[in-house]
């Protein structure tokens, strides 16, 4: 699993702006970079993703408590400017005390565009990571750089998760979803709007376009994408609206920023018992319909076809159960 053969194919910086623009064939707008590629694994899954500040060696530890899908050692946001060097140590060291506790564990560095990337990737990142989270994405050129950097590092097997968070990131959020480098993504609701000079609301209206494009271009790449933040971590009631949300959109789990989210974010992305027992009555009365020779029957008051068992079969792969028709 590592980026080889590095190489420029000879264009100019503006010819592999327009390549970018111009085509979705990853073969081509890989911003005239050249390599054989071994895919880092697919990201695991992630219903929760719980964030900590780098610098707080004493809450790190405490992390995988918490019964996270996937925990992140933030060296961006939760590190002032002033300890940028004392989070990424503390990361690199701290990281692998937590592996192998039941937590995928992640390290987010700061965007390749700052002055802290460089050493980031050199000394904040530990080898056996489950990847990278990568903030402010928006260019494949800066993905590139990004899968550039961690070949250099001998981290190329590090997939990234790729943070969707301005006005051009979630315009083309598929094109960047699908670089090979990337295994999933999050949407940011906060530096979005922030970027749009749009205005926060409890109804989440001026987002629901952001996250449904977000959403539609993880699946059209076939890579998972986490939804925005509840910055209330007191807010039970938005964190468990907004969670169904986000599975009802197609997310497939939430960020979380306080440990007491990450049961809502769990519970909201996992089918209920009752959802999972209709769906599979519903899929052993429609294997009987297929049977006879009828493709479309009446279950419970709804008609049923074929989308409709798709949703069913959906149900029962996140519950983690087997069909009892096939």
């Amino acid at each position: 699993m590592r980026l080889q053969q590095w190489q420029l194919a000879g264009s100019s910086p503006k010819q592999h702006q327009s390549t970018t623009r111009r085509t979705t064939d990853p073969n081509k707008w890989l911003g005239g970079l050249r390599f054989g590629v071994m895919t880092p694994s697919a990201a695991p899954r992630l219903r929760s993703l719980l964030f900590a500040p780098a610098v707080r060696d004493d809450l790190i530890p405490k992390l995988t408590r918490t019964e996270a899908d996937g925990v992140v050692i933030d060296c961006e946001d939760a590190t002032p400017l002033s300890e940028k060097a004392a989070g990424r140590a503390n990361a690199c060291e701290l990281a692998p005390t937590i592996m192998g506790q039941g937590s995928a564990v992640f390290t987010r560095i700061n965007p390749p565009t700052t002055e802290w990337f460089d050493d980031d990737i050199a000394d904040g990142l530990h080898h056996d990571l489950d990847g990278v989270v990568v903030p402010m994405v928006e260019t494949i050129e800066g993905l590139n750089q990004c899968a550039a950097a961690l070949a250099d590092a001998d981290l190329g097997h590090l997939g990234i998760l790729a943070g969707l968070e301005t006005a051009l990131g979630v315009a083309d959020a598929r094109l960047l979803l699908a670089h090979p480098q990337v295994v999933g993504g999050y949407f940011g609701a906060e530096d979005y709007i922030a970027d749009l000079g749009g205005v926060r609301t409890d109804s989440n209206t001026e987002v629901l376009f952001a996250r449904s494009s977000v959403a539609q271009a993880g699946r059209l790449a076939r890579k998972p994408v986490i939804d925005q933040i509840v910055a209330n971590f007191r807010d039970d009631e938005r964190m468990s609206r907004e969670s169904d949300e986000a599975r009802s959109l197609g997310f497939s789990g939430k960020l979380c920023i306080h440990p007491n989210q990450v049961t809502l974010a769990n519970r909201g992305f996992t089918p209920s018992d009752g959802e999972v027992d209709r769906a599979q009555r519903m899929l052993v009365a429609y294997a009987a319909a297929i049977e006879s020779g009828v493709a479309a029957i009446d279950f419970e008051g709804q008609m049923v076809d074929e989308p409709l068992a798709v949703q069913a079969r959906q149900i029962l792969a996140a519950a983690g159960v087997e069909p009892d028709a096939t």
